[in-house]
């Protein structure tokens, strides 16, 4: 893959920022015209930069008013653990988000669910899947930031 130039960056920043703008406004933001604006784009698509365009929602007013950061323990490391483990948060939507991570834990996922109940119910469906050797969960209280756009330097090479 070759490194973005600083139009690509200021394409990117602007879809990051709002993925519903006109090519044309796109392209008046970045210094082009709309043809080659729109052919940048299909680059970056084609060449993975990016992955995919999507409304952001709210959880609490979708009905999903806690957050769950938890952290798993594998009982080994095998690829047989890690398929199986990687099938089972794979069916399970609530789960939001999974990293396999260096340091205490094995993993950690970010998960969205209505109530302590849904919880409850995600965890059963986890630990039934999969053997898993601890658990930690931790609650959020307050969302205080969140992000969807990385901070990409728009204004130099």
């Amino acid at each position: 893959m070759h490194e973005l130039d600083l139009i690509d960056r200021k394409i990117v920043a602007e879809l990051m920022r709002d993925a519903t703008l006109p090519i044309a406004k796109i392209a008046d933001r970045v210094g082009l015209s709309q043809t080659p604006c729109w052919r940048r784009i299909q680059r970056l698509d084609a060449s993975g930069v990016l992955t995919g365009r999507v409304a952001l929602a709210d959880p609490v007013r979708l009905g999903f008013g806690l957050t769950v950061f938890v952290g798993v323990v594998a009982p080994d490391h095998s690829q047989q653990w890690r398929d199986a483990f990687a099938a089972a948060v794979g069916t399970i939507p609530e789960i939001m988000e999974t990293y396999r991570m260096a340091g205490e834990i094995d993993y950690l996922l970010r998960v969205s669910v209505r109530n302590m109940e849904a919880f409850d119910q995600l965890y059963k469906r986890l630990t039934d899947a999969v053997p898993i050797k601890n658990v930690t969960s931790t609650f959020a209280m307050e969302r205080i930031k969140f992000g969807t756009a990385y901070p990409v330097n728009t204004t130099h090479r």
